[in-house]
């Protein structure tokens, strides 16, 4: 038995030894050909050099005999100049940048696979590369974004593209940049280029109204689109169409209706500190019960956290409580206490009926210090 094993073992390892090379690296290659082929990635564009994302480096085209997938060297040779290598970073020196292919968000090496997984062993997240981004051609909608995302972003030498979801759409931001390059020639007296302009509305105009959708939690409430669709939604409705929006009850206190006073405003305030894009709403529930369930339903209404006051009474109405709900600017009240409902107390067995009162103007007294 222990010979058959031997044998058994032995042939594995006569296999493996004079198996043709079907090596990882080379299904690396196969793997960038099929994207390339796939994607219809033949027109290239020079990015020049910038710092990129060891994670988004997926693949090799270069020297991938001489790695396995996770690109470590194969031969002794190779293990020795990747030592070197590490070594001479962990020092600090400047190597040259490695070079890389990009097709939409991923890179394959070209030529720097030591470099690349030295960074890699030494825990390092990105690293410099000269880059040649092939761009998609294949019909579809996915491509067609991106090539818009990538056009605008050439267009105004940004570094970070929008995330749209709809396809033309960004006609309506290169709006916003064109209007903000007249006001800064207007208020410097001077020409303005284009890219520094784009860069200003950037900075002072549109992060600051992203991070105002981003603290709000408002991408939450709307599934597979992105802040920067919130952006477009909010600062055309608010700056550029004038009209009547679906929601916003309250938003203008915020943002107000001219964009460079918009820009004025979030110029007070910090980073840290924008104004927060939500606020309080209080509203009183009155419940008709089934008596029988009535004492289960004061617990399970006491463990609600937005309830604040629960109330037994006698009468038309058995129960009367008090919640306190937080929503952001863009949701009406209503919306957001029918939301509230239909998830808890209208789920509940035992239910009949409920009403909610919405405060109109109210006058609450101070405690008596006395």
């Amino acid at each position: 038995m222990a010979d058959t094993s031997s044998k058994s073992k032995l042939a594995t390892f006569v296999n493996r030894l004079f198996k043709p090379r079907t090596e990882t690296g080379q299904k690396s290659k196969r793997q960038f050909e099929n994207v390339r082929q796939d994607e219809k990635a033949f027109t290239s564009i020079d990015r020049g050099t910038s710092q990129v994302p060891l994670d988004k480096i997926t693949g090799s085209v270069g020297r991938y005999h001489d790695f396995d997938a996770q690109f470590k060297p194969k031969s002794i040779g190779s293990s020795e100049r990747l030592a070197s290598i590490t070594k001479a970073m962990k020092k600090g020196r400047a190597l040259p940048p490695i070079s890389l292919y990009q097709i939409k968000d991923d890179y394959y090496i070209l030529d720097g696979h030591h470099r690349f997984t030295a960074a890699k062993n030494l825990g390092l997240t990105h690293i410099k590369a000269c880059i040649l981004e092939l761009l998609p051609s294949k019909e579809t909608l996915e491509n067609r974004l991106y090539i818009e995302r990538t056009e605008f972003r050439d267009r105004f030498d940004l570094t970070y593209p929008l995330e749209l979801t709809e396809l033309g759409q960004f006609h309506h931001i290169v709006h916003q940049i064109e209007a903000h390059q007249n006001w800064l020639e207007q208020n410097q007296k001077q020409a303005v280029s284009q890219s520094h302009a784009a860069a200003d509305w950037y900075k002072t105009i549109y992060l600051p109204l992203k991070a105002l959708i981003e603290k709000s939690g408002l991408v939450k409430s709307f599934k597979k689109r992105t802040v920067d669709d919130l952006y477009l939604y909010i600062s055309v409705h608010q700056w550029q169409s004038g009209k009547k929006r679906r929601y916003g009850i309250g938003i203008d206190k915020l943002i107000p209706r001219n964009m460079e006073e918009f820009r004025q405003k979030m110029a007070e305030y910090s980073e840290q500190k924008y104004p927060e894009m939500r606020r309080e709403i209080m509203a009183f529930i009155l419940i008709n019960v089934e008596g029988r369930h009535e004492d289960k339903i004061l617990d399970k209404l006491m463990a609600i956290d937005e309830v604040r006051e629960v109330h037994s009474v006698n009468g038309a109405i058995d129960i009367i409580i008090r919640v306190r709900l937080m929503r952001d600017l863009l949701s009406s009240d209503a919306e957001l206490i029918s939301q509230f409902m239909q998830t808890t107390i209208r789920q509940w067995n035992g239910i009949i009926s409920t009403q909610t009162l919405l405060p109109g103007v109210s006058r609450i007294k101070d405690d008596d210090q006395s």
